[in-house]
């Protein structure tokens, strides 16, 4: 068989079909799915029915029609071809996806990536992609035109944001215009001179007129997504209501950004999904993460150079433009993506592309972490910058009513305990990362992620003595007090000489009062208790 398209009866839709992916939304050009490799919910394997291949956002999987079904099968794509032909000349859809679930996809996955297939589905018509100069004439004669809401304001000055007016301003953010407004912008940009056409965001109406893709259900704050040169790239829309599926259970969070994109609309073009700089492009050290908005705070707060990518494994772009970098004299690379890479496998493996691109332009890359308590780097430097203005002089530990923690190289002096007061024995432990295992499933998460990982018990071989020390507290005070105040002392600011890291969610307490030991589980701000085998623990 050759990999011309003739040479197929099929398309890759009808292999969608046959696997009863679940589709959650079309595009011009291709489909959204649900991933059947890493096992996401939300739509982000690609799959484009116009070239007949399938890649997953998220995990970054990626092949051929063929490899897609014999991947899910545990098959080879020859066999592949003959059951996707006998199953749609008999009309049988009813098996596929939903036997192979529990199947080892990694398990003899043959390496072919045919790409063809004769299309039942037709492509929606769509425009010549505008240059660069055009997009970014367009985005910024449309962002003049628009206004920030109060409402919006007020988030980004939030304490979640942390922004101030101006920088709000010189960030250029707007929010979106309502649905009514679409055309009119349309017309006037275009009495300006500029070009709609080929831009994203913008698309040929039904009626005859070029009109924008905004509305109600889209309506958010726009964020710009800036290249290396200055240019406005794109725009981002950070919804005013995540979008979710109506099967997503309550506590889930639901899609909160999308492109500005016209790719579903005739005439229309995709976002391109660029990426975006902020900083200087002569830096020594550049910073790269995950979201244009965290990308942008981070600088401000740190005043660094920021590379900002719309996903993890969405890293297709950032080899041209750490080839750029390297050509202006960048040396360093620091990896920040998100926490969740030490409990993630495919954040993990976005951050590790990073790495290999990096190096491929000759640069160093190191990873960033920090305090686990705060998810990205956004989120950590907005703490740090809080308790910095809230920071009280003096220790206070020493007061009545506080629990006493022995220094380094002393020991709890009665002298300094001038309160009926009870001593406590007690160690940290953390979970321990290293080459070989770089990801752990529940790691910086609750119990419940604990037991979905598969463990009912954390697992003291995957863990690291960090600490073990001993304080005084007031005699009535039961576990849970002494815990808060544990927890309360090493998760910010740890103290001179202790060895990991800020204490945080799946770490493990042990307490000895001298009668014995008792182990708590952390999760968040509760305390949960658990077997736990110390003499396994790593020293």
């Amino acid at each position: 068989m050759g990999s011309f398209s003739q040479d197929f009866p099929f398309g890759i839709m009808d292999v969608v079909e046959l696997l009863h992916l679940h589709i959650r939304r079309r595009q011009a050009d291709s489909a959204y799915t649900d991933c059947p490799f890493c096992g996401d919910r939300r739509g982000k394997m690609n799959v484009n029915f116009i070239k007949n291949v399938w890649r997953c956002n998220y995990c970054g999987e990626h092949g051929g029609m063929l490899n897609l079904y014999a991947r899910v099968n545990n098959t080879t794509n020859s066999e592949a071809y003959r059951e996707i032909c006998d199953a749609l000349q008999a009309g049988d859809t009813s098996w596929g996806y939903g036997q192979a679930e529990n199947i080892n996809p990694g398990a003899g996955v043959p390496s072919g990536n045919l790409c063809a297939g004769s299309q039942k589905e037709t492509g929606i018509s769509q425009a010549e992609r505008a240059g660069p100069q055009e997009i970014h004439q367009t985005y910024s004669l449309l962002l003049e035109m628009l206004s920030l809401t109060s409402a919006h304001r007020a988030h980004l000055r939030s304490e979640k944001r942390g922004l101030s007016d101006e920088q709000i301003d010189s960030l250029g953010f707007k929010s979106t215009p309502p649905y009514f407004l679409c055309r009119s912008l349309t017309e006037r940009l275009m009495k300006q001179g500029c070009k709609v056409e080929g831009v994203p965001g913008f698309y040929l109406h039904e009626g005859g007129y070029w009109t924008a893709k905004f509305g109600s259900r889209t309506a958010g704050i726009l964020i710009p997504a800036i290249g290396i040169e200055g240019l406005i790239r794109g725009m981002q829309i950070l919804l005013d209501v995540p979008f979710k599926d109506k099967d997503d259970p309550p506590e889930k969070a639901g899609t909160k950004y999308i492109w500005l994109s016209s790719s579903t609309k005739n005439m229309g073009v995709t976002s391109g999904s660029p990426v975006h700089f902020i900083g200087n492009p002569f830096a020594r050290t550049i910073y790269v993460t995950e979201g244009i908005l965290k990308a942008d705070i981070a600088h401000i707060l740190l005043n660094r150079s920021f590379v900002a990518v719309a996903g993890a494994n969405n890293v297709a772009q950032l080899g041209p433009l750490f080839g750029l970098l390297a050509q202006n004299g960048t040396e360093l690379i620091i990896e920040a993506h998100d926490m969740d890479k030490y409990s993630n496998e495919m954040i993990a493996k976005g951050s590790s592309k990073i790495y290999l691109l990096a190096r491929q332009q000759g640069m160093e890359c190191r990873r960033l972490t920090w305090n686990p308590n705060y998810k990205g780097i956004d989120d950590w430097q907005l703490a740090l910058r809080k308790e910095k203005q809230q920071k009280e002089g003096g220790d206070q530990n020493l007061q009545k009513g506080r629990a006493v923690f022995c220094q380094k190289g002393k020991g709890l002096s009665d002298e300094l305990l001038n309160f009926p007061h009870r001593r406590w024995r007690f160690r940290i432990y953390q979970l321990s990362f290293d080459a070989d295992r770089e990801t752990i499933p529940f790691a910086f998460k609750g119990i419940q992620d604990l037991h979905r990982a598969g463990y009912e018990q954390p697992p003291a071989s995957d863990y690291r003595l960090v600490c073990d020390s001993e304080l005084a507290c007031p005699e009535q005070w039961q576990d849970t007090e002494i815990l808060e105040q544990i927890s309360a002392h090493y998760k910010k600011q740890v103290p001179e000489g202790y060895k990991g890291r800020p204490i945080a969610s799946s770490d493990v307490v042990e307490l000895d009062d001298g009668t014995g030991r008792r182990y708590f589980y952390i999760d968040g701000s509760t305390f949960e208790p658990v077997r736990f085998s110390p003499f396994l623990a790593k020293k």
